[in-house]
Formats: structure tokens, C-alpha cells, sequence
């Protein structure tokens, strides 16, 4: 797939689109239709009709993980650790430069800056009552580039309009966007930076990845489409932007320029952003749109647990997690989750097949010294390879039967949080205790206790005569 549309129609071919004709209000009606159908496991959500606005609104894109596997070209019947399985395959084998072409569908229309009104032109939904404004940014992906390198990053950011031309943009302190802000800061230059909203769906799910700096998201797009990203180099800002693109903010960063935004109601099921209570934010002075004559508006709900913001980071941070422990030569490794539930970052899971005594712990500590794991992720819970790391009955039941607390349990005191996570204090939000829990029979065990298995020829009989029980499937 090379653009949003070629999603919206496979998602259309295979029963997994919506559309609502009628008309909705942008104010509180879009975004209450779209996260009640989501808590339902409904379809992705195309408005045609939103107040005021003639350009139709995508949401609820990612809340399954038949839509995530759609948009990654996987077989439909993946589960997200099939997903993950498979993106790390891919990554490791080999990243794919992005092509540079002259320009591209994007390009249809360009709007100066004495001609843009974002409010005007967007259906910028209003989401959740106490949000501070409009947030123009949530299924969106800012590009940046490194000052000394050349290296490009995309990065998922909450962005709030400010006024006609003016978006917040909440860049938090140690995201990549951050370090390339802190060198044009203290080179006292402008940032050239664009905000993307609605591309080749693949986009969106890798921008808000945790790799490594200096990897090109652009790369890791390419290896998981199996051929080159097309993007063009813009005249205004020197960015390399995605050709096939709806809609392109593009402008620059003032390091001088720091405004308060907010509050939202975040991925975490609570607002943040009060008022005098985080730091002033970078904003993105929008001097040219680059558009399609008639775009998609792609928005995502945020919110509580679990729309596609969380299915996103669910699946992309269990990919880079089972990459990075892959990366280290860390053996035995059998599945790897970071279930959607937990917000999608604050737990991971991990099967492995113990080799030695202390193979479990080691699994455990390598999980929080990964490049995901070492940002949020306030759990780690380690299993035997028989369980899957995404089959949470079983999970629980290990934790209930093969762990105990006194033997099990290791308490971190220190490691990185994020400031968005409500369970600290506002003050105290950059550094959060972990907890390992090891949920496998000790291997150094000589006497393991003994575990019920069913007959497997009495399995095997039971099978062949299902249906004649009177069951179905």
C-alpha cells in the first residue's frame, strides 16, 4: 500500500469499514460515536459528514488485530504476537532506504501562509470535555532531521491548535524530536519540522515506535513493506516527506517560542496538561500545507484502554521489545507481549524456555535495559516457554501456581518513566520503580511438581468425533 486510501479500501473489501452518513458534530459527537464503537470491537469509522466540513474523518483505523495485520499485508488471521513475531523478522533481516522522487498526490495543492485557518479548513475534532482546545494531532507523525547527520526522525506527538497557523506540539523531554530541538536550540536556529496526517497506514504504526537514534523510520518502513518508502525533498524546510501523504503542516520550531497547551484526556485514561502544572511546549509555526484537493482527516480517540492508539503501541513496542532482545542474543526466547490493556508500554510479557539457573532473571533485567524497555515500562512478568506471552489466562495462572513473592520478586528502585503516567506524582513523574516477576519453575528445581496433561490419543479420538457431540467448528 503506498497511501491511507488503499487502507480504507481493503478495510471496506473485507467488512471492516463503516461509513456514517449522516451528518456529526466535529464538538464531542464524532469522538463519543467513535470510542463507544470501539469499546464494542466495531469497524474503522469513516464520517462523511461532520459539521461545517466537507472532508470526511477517519477513526477507530487500528482497534483490532485483524485491521493491524490488513495494514501491514500479514495474514488477516494473526494474532499480535504472529505480528510482532514477523515485524522483527523483517527489520532484522535488512532495513530499505526510502526512494526520493520529484513529487507526488500531496502535492495537489499548496496553501501559503496568508491563506491557512487550520479550524477553518480541518475537521479538528473537540474529544473529551475537560481538553483544552482542539487537538489537530493525534493520528499524526512530526518529521525532523539532525542537524550533524543528516538522520530523519518520525515521531507520534500531540499536537493543539493555538490559532490559525500556530499547533502546539508536546515533544517530550529524551524523544528524538527533542534532541534535534536541543541542537537548533543551542545553535539559536529555527527547527524546519512537518506534521503528517494521513499517509500509507504503516506510517502512523512505526512513528510511534522506540528504536534506536539515528534509524530512520523511513528504513524500518520500508523493510516491513518490502520495498523503498517514496518520498520527495521539500524546498521550503530540506525534510524528506512522504510523497503520497493527505496532508502535510510544514514549517519551523522557534526555540523561543514555548507556549502552555492542554489539558487532554491521554492514552493513559487520564487528562494531562493542566495548566501551570508541566512545562511549556514547542510549537510548530505553519508557514505552507501541502494537500490532496480532497483529503482524508485521519484522528484517533487516545483515551482509556483500548482504541488503536493502544493497539499501535502494543504491537509496535512488542516488535522492537522481541528486536531488541533478538539484538542480544538473549536464548531460549519464545514469544513476547506488551498487552494493549496495560496502555500498551507500562507491561511486558515474556515466554522463554529456561536453559540455566538465573535464565529467567536474566530475561526479566534484559527486558528493562532494551531500548523499549527501558522508557515507562514499570512490569516485567517472565513465563515458561509452554505459555504463550499473550494468552492471559494462562499468564495469570502461572503467576497464581508457579510464582511466589518472596522467591520471585525483584524491586527496582530507579529506571525512566514518562511524564504522562498518572500513577506518580505530577512533581515526580520522571523516574518510576519496576518490579520483575518471575512466574517459571526454577530450572536448578530436581523435583518439579507435576503438571496435568490430557491423553493425547484420547485428544486425538475426541477430535475426530466433534462434531458427532454436536458441536460446531
Amino acid at each position: 500500500m503506498k497511501n491511507l486510501r488503499e487502507f480504507i479500501e481493503k478495510c471496506e473489501q473485507e467488512g471492516e469499514l463503516k461509513r456514517i452518513k449522516v451528518e456529526v458534530d466535529w464538538n464531542l459527537e464524532l469522538s463519543h460515536i467513535a470510542k463507544l464503537n470501539e469499546e464494542r470491537k466495531g469497524p474503522a469509522l469513516l464520517f462523511e459528514k461532520v459539521k461545517g466540513y466537507d472532508m470526511p474523518v477517519l477513526t477507530s483505523a487500528f482497534t483490532t488485530p485483524k485491521r493491524l495485520a490488513l495494514s501491514l499485508g500479514m495474514p488477516l488471521n494473526y494474532s499480535m504476537c504472529d505480528m510482532a513475531e514477523a515485524w522483527m523478522k523483517l527489520t532484522i533481516k535488512g532495513l530499505v532506504k526510502p526512494k526520493v522522487v520529484s513529487n507526488g498526490p500531496v502535492m495537489e495543492m499548496i496553501q501559503p501562509e496568508k491563506d491557512i485557518d487550520l479550524l477553518r479548513d480541518f475537521p479538528v475534532p473537540f474529544m473529551y470535555p475537560q481538553d483544552g482546545g482542539r487537538f489537530i494531532g493525534t493520528a499524526v507523525f512530526l518529521v525532523t532531521q539532525d542537524m550533524e547527520t543528516g538522520w530523519t526522525n518520525l515521531g507520534t506527538y500531540r499536537m493543539q491548535v493555538h490559532d490559525r497557523n500556530h499547533t502546539g506540539i508536546q515533544i517530550i523531554k529524551g524523544k528524538h524530536a527533542d534532541f534535534h530541538f536541543n541542537q537548533y536550540k543551542k545553535a539559536k536556529k529555527l527547527m524546519p519540522a512537518a506534521a503528517v496526517i494521513g499517509s500509507d497506514s504503516i506510517h502512523f504504526l512505526v512513528s510511534s515506535t522506540l528504536v534506536s537514534a539515528q534509524v530512520d523510520e523511513y528504513d524500518i518502513i520500508g523493510a516491513l513493506r518490502g520495498g523503498a518508502v517514496e518520498v520527495f525533498k521539500s524546498d521550503l524546510t530540506g525534510l524528506l516527506l512522504p510523497a503520497h501523504a493527505e496532508i502535510i503542516l510544514e514549517g519551523f520550531v522557534d526555540p523561543e517560542d514555548l507556549r502552555e497547551e492542554g489539558p487532554f484526556g491521554e492514552y493513559t485514561g487520564y487528562y494531562s496538561g493542566k495548566k501551570g502544572e508541566e512545562w511549556p511546549k514547542q510549537v510548530l509555526h505553519v508557514q505552507r500545507i501541502l494537500r490532496r484537493k480532497k483529503p482524508v482527516f485521519w484522528a484517533t480517540t487516545v483515551g482509556k484502554p483500548v482504541t488503536d492508539t493502544h493497539m499501535i503501541q502494543s504491537l509496535n513496542r512488542t516488535a522492537t521489545l522481541w528486536t531488541d532482545l533478538e539484538n542480544m542474543k538473549i536464548p531460549g526466547i519464545q514469544s513476547v507481549y506488551i498487552p494493549p490493556q496495560s496502555a500498551g508500554r507500562f507491561w511486558a510479557i515474556v515466554s522463554v524456555k529456561t536453559m540455566y539457573p538465573g535464565h529467567s532473571n536474566q530475561v526479566g533485567n534484559a527486558v528493562i535495559a532494551t531500548t523499549t524497555g527501558h522508557y515507562g515500562v514499570k512490569g516485567v512478568i517472565v513465563v515458561d516457554a509452554d505459555i504463550m506471552a499473550d494468552d492471559m489466562d494462562r499468564v495469570l495462572w502461572a503467576l497464581s501456581v508457579r510464582y511466589d513473592p518472596y522467591r520471585s520478586t525483584d524491586i527496582i528502585k530507579r529506571g525512566r518513566s514518562t511524564p504522562l503516567d498518572p500513577a506518580l506524582p505530577i512533581e515526580a513523574r520522571n523516574i518510576v520503580s519496576r518490579i520483575i516477576m518471575d512466574a517459571t519453575i526454577p530450572y536448578e528445581w530436581t523435583r518439579k511438581p507435576d503438571e496435568i496433561f490430557l491423553d493425547e490419543e484420547v485428544v486425538k479420538k475426541v477430535k475426530a468425533r466433534w462434531k458427532e457431540y454436536g458441536f460446531e467448528g
